[in-house]
């Protein structure tokens, strides 16, 4: 490998702005590529974004990265590893799994040396044609989880970090006994691994909290450190070095919130162990998420309402984020998702959102437009992370991928203009905020430092061997001679390389085509309905022959010498590269912190021009005040879902909904939003309507917004003595074909005020199914002789309805006298209307006739 004293030197007036003063190979021209499924797995790297669809990202680096005895003094358990990688042991070698731990986890991370992990995410990647934003949802989070011991047991601290995003989130609440806080909190972040202290899950001796976790995230891979890793004082320390000055005041909000602290120390320290590699200084954005304005969904209401995944087909999209996910980056998606799953609750937010929306819909040709530029970024969150990571040694894998994010950066800087041309027509506030964030100088700053060494010309490109020639050649001529020559000898062994294979042709008179991919390098390709083949042969020159579908792809000894050649050459060539890439992002890292703001700015127009474009396609535009914009949207989205996908209910024996509504009893107040849906279902009518009526009861003593759907009809009468209560109920229309003497009922899925008059609703619909005849017709004669009975006890007297009357004036007066911010003329108006309805019911409880009150 060459190394000249000029590699690594000062580039700067040296830098030619011709990309034609050398000779590119001219294998791009006219040939085929193949994905790069095709052969074994190959240590070329295409670059760390996008990752193809459906790869494996888990290759990593030299399995020599690390020194060795590291993981004895880092990890708790010497053993996690010691054994087959897809397996992970929580517990020391001493000692044996508690019971209720799952017995293994299975892993992405690569094979390598017994006792530590070798793996990088970032690594690996082939970008081919498919989408860039193809595999965001894989999850690449890792969160460390403590709880305080003693009297401070219930307190507990969470730090994460996304591995495709330098953002560290913090969190410190004390919890109840369920531990539903972090359980939620979990399952929003959907990690890829718990980083938890091996003092948690002692043999016999496991925390209620560790246990919890584990039986909740069984996919999910655990890993035990030593508690001296958790260490507050540590944490405070990487929060002073590592975060960038824009973020600086979680300083001050973090200083005392001991958990986190100790949780961000351990999370920290083992991305740099497993990476092998640390980041750069005051480079990652780090914040304190307190949950003061989102509301809180707990993981089972967010399960059962399938706000994210259908219950019923993990693939199918029928689902709350299915119907409104129109994003075109992984960033938007992510925004998308995390927005669902913890909804604001500010209404000032909520109706800006709104506007900026509705000022979308108003102009067809300005939203594609915007909506054009936004698909173009890749994931700038994960271009983010890969930058601001400084690796520990140099290797081949190292250099390709930053040479592969510089070219990111570029082409994500270069479309900041254009984003800004977008924005410029529209005028409502948080659109225009955007636009004044896109203003910042070090966009321009950093793209010019580019330009001195990356030619004008070098872009991001789909397809492997197109990205391989814009990695070779991103440098610009005349900045390292060494380099320059290396590329020359290059260029050369790729153009032999498809003279080599115009004469294989020749000599056998077949149609030969020169192909590429990550995996093979440089291959033969041919037709397989060839008739020159001679007796169904290939010359035996040809090797490692495979056909896929009526292609045959080969190789041949010569052409597999000549592929050594080249990748030796473009190992010379990224080496070089990447000491001048290095070079220039030492330069750049002062002013990169201004990505965090683009990245926020893409992901957030990105989720407000989903929500514009879900509104084009459904009745979602007619947009109203924030306190009611939410259920007349979740309204019709649940309408949408529904007509194409019955929602699924999952049955539970009684002692679930037992659990469930202590839940929210426990943790609901006046802001809260409760769904409940067939309460009841799990015991006899009797008890069920006793338990849904005290539970109403209390939640409207408690005045939370509720919605709760019942079949017990019984409970409809609540809303006579309480004027916060409503009933609602959804149409149904009753279809007799031709052909059928049978009435069916037809669901509308519109929703109604009142209550429904609808009787032997149950009835009906098991008249339209495969019901035998006779047992439909003895159903019904035993709901008339019960009607007829129950009718006979419900007769209401004169007196009954007098004090029904009486209560509800009460109560209308009590909550008046409470909650009113009636002006005097209108408090006037209301009351006498309050009168005028009391001797309207007392009126109409003097007119029962005498045989009803028998």
């Amino acid at each position: 490998m060459m190394e000249g004293p000029s590699a690594g030197s000062s580039y700067s007036g040296r830098c030619s702005s011709s990309p034609s003063a050398e000779r590119r190979p001219r294998y791009q021209f006219g040939l085929q590529e193949t994905p790069a499924s095709v052969g074994p797995a190959s240590s070329s790297n295409d670059g760390a974004l996008p990752p193809q669809k459906g790869k494996d990202t888990s290759s990593g680096l030299d399995s020599t990265f690390l020194p060795r005895g590291l993981e004895d003094s880092y990890f708790g358990d010497k053993s996690s590893y010691a054994e087959n990688i897809s397996t992970v042991n929580l517990t020391s070698p001493s000692s044996t799994r508690a019971q209720n731990i799952p017995q293994a986890r299975k892993t992405p991370l690569s094979s390598g040396r017994a006792g530590y992990r070798n793996w990088t995410p970032f690594m690996g990647h082939s970008v081919t044609s498919s989408s860039a934003v193809s595999t965001h949802s894989v999850a690449s989070v890792i969160v460390a989880v403590i709880e305080g011991r003693g009297l401070a047991r219930g307190e507990v601290g969470m730090a994460s970090i996304d591995l495709k995003n330098p953002e560290v989130v913090l969190s410190q609440f004390a919890d109840n006994t369920t531990y539903a806080k972090v359980i939620t909190k979990l399952r929003i972040l959907t990690p890829l691994e718990i980083i938890m202290s091996n003092t948690a899950c002692d043999t016999g001796n496991a925390t209620k909290l560790f246990s919890l976790i584990t039986e909740n995230f069984r996919n999910v891979t655990f890993t035990t450190v030593q508690r001296k890793y958790f260490n507050e004082s540590k944490g405070l320390e990487y929060i002073e070095q590592l975060c960038i000055p824009e973020y600086s005041t979680v300083l001050m909000e973090v200083q005392s919130k001991y958990y986190c602290l100790a949780a961000v120390a351990a999370v920290l320290k083992y991305v740099e162990f497993i990476q092998n590699s640390v980041y750069a200084p005051k480079s990652l954005k780090i914040r304190f998420h307190g949950s003061e304005q989102t509301a809180m969904i707990d993981s089972t209401s967010a399960l059962n309402l399938e706000l994210i995944t259908n219950n019923r087909d993990p693939r199918n999209g029928h689902t709350l984020f299915g119907v409104l996910n129109y994003t075109k980056t992984p960033g938007g998606s992510r925004r998308l998702r995390s927005n669902i799953l913890e909804p604001l609750v500010d209404a000032d937010t909520i109706n800006t959102r709104l506007d900026s929306v509705q000022e979308l819909l108003q102009n067809e040709e300005f939203f594609f437009g915007l909506q054009s530029v936004i698909s173009r970024f890749l994931d700038t969150e994960q271009l983010l992370s890969v930058l601001v990571q400084i690796p520990k040694q140099d290797t081949f894998n190292a250099s390709e991928s930053k040479i592969t994010n510089l070219i990111y950066l570029k082409h994500t800087l270069e479309l900041v203009e254009p984003l800004k041309d977008a924005l410029k027509v529209y005028k409502t506030p948080l659109l225009k905020a955007y636009y004044s964030s896109l203003e910042d100088k070090r966009f321009g700053i950093i793209l010019e430092k580019i330009k001195t060494v990356i030619n004008d010309d070098t872009r991001y490109t789909k397809g492997c061997l197109n990205m391989r020639t814009q990695k070779c050649y991103a440098v610009k001529p005349n900045i390292n001679e060494f380099l320059d020559i290396a590329r020359r000898t290059y260029t050369e062994i790729v153009d032999d390389i498809a003279g080599m294979i115009t004469q294989l042709a020749e000599k056998y008179s077949l149609p030969l085509k020169t192909s590429f991919s990550s995996a093979r390098g440089f291959f033969i390709q041919m037709t397989a309905d060839c008739a020159a083949i001679h007796n169904g042969q290939l010359p035996s020159e040809f090797t490692k022959i495979t056909k896929m579908k009526n292609v045959y792809n080969f190789t041949s000894p010569d052409l597999m010498k000549m592929n050594e050649r080249c990748q030796e050459s473009l190992r010379e060539i990224y080496h070089m590269t990447y000491l001048i890439v290095c070079k220039l992002l030492s330069e750049i890292y002062e002013h990169i912190h201004c990505l965090y703001k683009l990245s926020d700015t893409v992901s957030m127009l990105d989720m407000l021009q989903s929500f514009a474009h879900a509104c084009t396609l459904s009745d979602y535009g007619s947009f109203v005040p924030a306190e009611y914009s939410s259920f007349r949207i979740a309204e019709q989205i649940f309408t949408r879902i529904g007509m194409d996908d019955d929602i699924e209910t999952n049955s539970s024996t009684f002692m679930q909904e037992m659990k469930e509504i202590t839940y929210i009893i426990q943790n609901a107040n006046d802001r809260s939003l409760i769904i409940i849906d067939e309460l009841g279902r799990g015991t006899s009518p009797e008890e069920g309507i006793g338990i849904c009526y005290a539970v109403c009861e209390y939640l409207l003593n408690l005045k939370a917004f509720t919605l709760l759907a019942t079949h017990f009809l019984e409970l409809c009468q609540i809303d006579t003595l309480y004027p916060n209560a409503e009933n609602n109920y959804f149409k149904v229309q009753h279809v007799r074909s031709s052909s059928d003497i049978r009435e069916k009922i037809a669901y509308t899925y519109m929703l109604s005020k009142g209550h429904t008059e609808e009787k032997n609703y149950g009835l009906k619909a098991a008249e339209v199914s495969s019901l035998p005849p006779s047992i439909i017709c003895d159903a019904k004669e035993i709901i008339t002789l019960v009607s007829r009975q129950m009718m006979q006890q419900q007769r209401n007297t004169s007196e009954t309805l007098k004090e029904r009357a009486i209560y509800r004036l009460a109560n209308m007066l009590v909550q008046t006298a409470r909650n009113s911010q009636l002006d005097p003329n209108s408090l006037q108006i209301y009351l006498k209307g309050l009168k005028k309805k009391y001797e309207t019911d007392c009126l109409a409880s003097e007119q029962i006739p005498m045989e009803n009150q028998q």
